[in-house]
């Protein structure tokens, strides 16, 4: 066992009753992470999704979280406030079962890296546009095992070669590291 360690923990926490459904965040993200940075507008790229179903006033922002290469098995609907919501709508991960959370030149997925720059930014910028506080941006204090996750990455890192090709995988690190030093 390693030894407990005091980590900063940062969280976009989502409101969905206060969503208004104006997709502001997706068009931030998505020109943040263009290359170069802000010079254009795919929400494809967007670290974050909305879910809408206007018809029955359903608007849920979702933010990418980890890559998982097998697909769910969950299929189960909740309703929530008189509105019902499949359990993919909630779930972060870029998976199989869905285009949801890819790149759109590589198929690479995306993760939110909660708008990493240099300066860094006081809160990531879906936040910032939110006029509605749909979304808030939370740091907390966990303690957390101290261990080498080195293993971790480099399953996860094959994991993504198996499934997208070390050169694809490559042609993207050097796309991303360009779009850095902008």
């Amino acid at each position: 066992m390693g030894e407990k360690k005091k980590k900063i923990v940062k969280t976009i926490k989502v409101d969905a009753d206060k969503c208004n459904g104006c997709r502001a965040c997706e068009v931030i993200c998505s020109a943040f992470h263009a290359t170069p940075r802000y010079s254009s507008n795919n929400p494809a790229r967007s670290r974050i999704r909305l879910i809408r179903e206007p018809l029955r006033d359903i608007y849920l922002p979702v933010y990418a979280g980890e890559y998982t290469p097998a697909e769910c098995a969950g299929r189960d609907k909740y309703v929530i406030e008189g509105k019902e919501y499949e359990e993919c709508a909630f779930c972060r991960a870029s998976c199989p079962s869905r285009d949801v959370f890819k790149e759109p030149d590589s198929g690479l997925p995306l993760k939110c890296d909660m708008c990493e720059s240099d300066p860094d930014l006081e809160k990531p910028l879906c936040v910032q546009w939110c006029l509605v506080d749909a979304l808030t941006y939370e740091e907390r204090e966990e303690e957390v095992e101290e261990e080498t996750e080195l293993e971790e990455l480099e399953i996860g890192l094959e994991a993504l070669a198996d499934k997208f090709g070390l050169d694809k995988m490559m042609d993207t690190v050097a796309r991303m590291s360009l779009s850095k030093k902008e």
